[in-house]
């Protein structure tokens, strides 16, 4: 039994993955014939799709949640929190300008959300920019004072500092 739990809880998002896919890919290739369900997903669906990816991102499988948060976005480009998921993956990929990118969508709607800050001065960090990771870190501390977003990109920053100077 508990074998049986532990493949069902992997395979989840998974299916839930290939639900989301094979939803697109319905859309695209002309199978729904109810378009206001297409262009307007249920919260409940929005929020299961997003439980998902994040699910395969905890996992480091960021390659397979990227078409679940592109499609979120293709159905609200003003979801912020999905644009951050977006630029996390790609950045973990290696897709700096990608990355960069789907952080500065997320700040041009929400310029105080914690995440996409945070992010970006880690990208910034990575690209060598300490200047504009020490911007974010001002955003951070601007919008949410000692939380921890800010506290981790303080540390990063230290730690590139640091770094800098051995």
């Amino acid at each position: 039994m508990r074998r049986f739990l532990r493949m069902a809880f992997l395979a989840a998002p998974v299916l839930a993955s290939a639900t989301a896919l094979a939803s697109i890919s319905a859309g695209a290739a002309g199978g729904n014939t109810d378009h206001s369900a297409a262009t307007s997903p249920t919260p409940s669906v929005v929020q299961d799709d997003y439980a998902a990816a994040k699910n395969l991102i905890d996992r480091e499988r960021y390659r397979d949640a990227i078409p679940i948060l592109e499609w979120l976005v293709a159905k609200n480009p003003a979801d912020t929190d999905a644009l951050n998921e977006l630029g996390y993956s790609h950045r973990e990929l290696g897709h700096e300008q990608r990355a960069l990118n789907y952080y500065l969508q997320a700040l041009a709607i929400q310029p105080e959300h914690v995440g996409a800050n945070e992010y970006l001065g880690e990208l910034y960090l990575t690209m060598k920019d300490l200047p504009k990771a020490e911007e974010r870190l001002a955003v951070l501390q601007k919008a949410c004072g000692n939380c921890e977003e800010f506290s981790e990109l303080k540390e990063k920053i230290a730690d590139y500092r640091a770094k800098q100077q051995s």
